[in-house]
């Protein structure tokens, strides 16, 4: 419905000359300025600087829109316009999501386009803590959103596994290996002090022996580092794995290192003449394309700044033959935005190549205050401590529930809580109550079949809710336009209020109005439930039959 409608508004905007141009088509907040509506005029407007009102008659004098399909349209405000959908074409969405199933708000939009999704990609220095739970589920749910819309995704999480944290992290698990056999030893400056390292200890020592504790410093260092990575990935992977979240492909920062790929990288650079010597250092001349000052590369003492393998695995995406790159990264990088853009666009790659999602800090809140301890770390909550309390769906929800670039308070008495204050738990309750009226009705949802008659739902409540049903394709289609996935856990919340309104107002087994009515409401039910099962699934939760 609303994708016909967009088609036809992109080919008004094309004789605009205005091809390619984005513009909003979505549901009004308010039912009396129609059922959907456009910016396209206002946008076109500012583009001519001409008089929005007038344009947006323009546009519609332009637009070729068939009685089925649009019933009447209205002007509205500093030029938008609103769209009243024939009742045809209502039955006809109902007909699509009953025929579509569980492909409904699925399209091809991004067909042919690659495109690589990192997330989470932790340092293997300890346990997967809260932000790194969000970035998980914020970079799965991007990625759901862009297989949704036709793309062809690859997820992928990047290991931090070289550099002076990975040393810090073998002298640390060194150090507790000789500390549980007896023998003095301490942290050094800058380790890690968290009880996963007294655990990752025994669990070395278990398998190694005691005599591994009396190696030479240097071997000892190095085993421990190899064990350490070993044990801290094993972790990772284990709790991602608990919390729905897969990867297509682990790399690792040292394989770039080792495969000559950050000494290529630094070769194309000099190739076009980007980077110069100062001061002893290697230098990119990061200025000549956005950046507020140039960088370093190479240090005085011969050692490589962060920038540069990361340099080098972006070429290696490139190379790899994705058309988009998406790296979901802690908020604390946004500065380091500008100059990887810089760096790129200098290789002369195009900018529509590279993006980034920002995730902001989370705040775990028990009892109205912050929680600031865990009882496996002693040094902050982790993710494994969080779903083990509330649940993986409630998690997952919780974490999608804001914009990834904004704070998020996480009350964990709220997302335990079984009601409807709990945002995931009326949602959920949604699907189980569509799910109970054909228990009620002792049916099959799929047996119940036939072409939806408009004239057999009375109700304001029934078109209601088959007009939030129409919506679900074009907010997936936004929501993977702008990375964009708290977009769908607010559709869910507003079309669980609609089912909910829905369920009390109206009576769908043993319908008053009579059996007309009841087969009717049977076939809406089914489409809601539908919807509801899809809009969790992406997101990557379920949708329970009973609650």
């Amino acid at each position: 419905m609303s994708e016909a409608l967009r088609a036809e508004l992109a080919r008004v905007a094309s004789r605009f000359g205005a091809d390619g141009l984005e513009f909003v088509l979505e549901r009004p907040r308010d039912a009396g300025h129609g059922d959907l509506a456009t910016n396209l005029a206002m946008v076109l407007a500012r583009r001519e600087r001409a008089n929005p009102r007038k344009t947006a008659q323009r546009v519609l004098d332009e637009l070729n829109l068939s009685p089925a399909l649009v019933a009447r349209t209205e002007i509205a405000g500093p030029g938008f316009i609103n769209f009243w959908l024939a009742q045809d074409q209502l039955a006809a969405v109902h007909r699509a999501i009953l025929e579509q199933g569980a492909r409904y708000g699925r399209s091809t939009a991004g067909a042919g386009l690659k495109v690589n999704v990192e997330f989470v990609s932790a340092n293997p220095t300890g346990p997967l803590h809260v932000g790194h739970g969000r970035g998980a589920a914020l970079g799965d749910a991007i990625a759901a959103l862009l297989e949704w819309t036709g793309h062809a995704v690859t997820r992928e999480f990047y290991i931090n596994d070289a550099g002076v944290q990975i040393d810090r992290l073998a002298e640390s698990l060194w150090a507790r290996v000789r500390e549980l056999a007896g023998q003095p030893a301490s942290i050094p400056e800058g380790g890690y002090h968290g009880q996963y390292l007294r655990e990752n200890a025994r669990e070395l020592l278990d398998r190694e022996g005691p005599a591994f504790a009396n190696l030479p410093e240097t071997e000892g260092i190095q085993r421990a580092r190899g064990a350490a990575l070993e044990l801290q990935r094993q972790e990772q992977d284990r709790d991602l794995a608990e919390f729905g979240v897969r990867f297509d492909v682990m790399s690792s920062e040292q394989a770039i290192y080792d495969s000559g790929r950050v000494a290529r990288a630094l070769e194309l650079l000099r190739a076009r003449n980007l980077t110069f010597e100062a001061e002893g250092a290697l230098w990119l001349r990061s200025t000549e394309f956005g950046d507020d000052k140039d960088r370093v590369l190479r240090k005085s003492d011969g050692s490589f700044t962060y920038l540069v393998p990361d340099i080098a695995y972006h070429i290696d995406k490139h190379d790899r033959g994705f058309d988009r790159v998406i790296d979901v990264w802690g908020a604390d990088h946004h500065g380091y935005i500008p100059r990887m853009r810089a760096v790129l666009a200098a290789l002369g790659y195009p900018p529509e190549f590279f993006d980034v999602a920002l995730v902001q800090l989370v705040k775990v809140v028990r009892g109205g205050e912050e929680v600031k301890m865990s009882k496996r770390s002693g040094e902050f909550v982790t993710l494994r401590d969080l779903y083990e309390e509330v649940g993986v769906d409630a998690a997952r929800y919780f974490f999608l529930m804001r914009k990834g670039a904004t704070p998020l308070d996480f009350d964990v008495d709220l997302a335990k809580r079984q009601t409807d204050e709990n945002p995931v738990f009326y949602v959920q309750m949604a699907h189980a109550r569509l799910s109970g009226i054909f228990r009620t009705a002792e049916r099959v949802p799929q047996d119940v079949a036939g072409p939806l008659d408009l004239a057999d739902l009375p109700a304001p409540e029934d078109v209601e809710l088959l007009k939030k049903l129409a919506t679900f394709p074009e907010i997936v289609d936004k929501a993977a336009r702008d990375r964009e996935p708290h977009r769908i856990t607010v559709f869910l919340h507003e079309l669980a209020t609609v089912v909910h309104g829905w369920y009390h107002h109206t009576r769908a087994v043993g319908a008053p109005e009579g059996a007309a009515t009841e087969h009717a409401r049977l076939l809406l039910a089914r489409a809601a439930r539908i919807v509801l099962a899809n809009a969790l699934t992406l997101l990557g939760l379920s949708a329970p039959d009973r609650m």
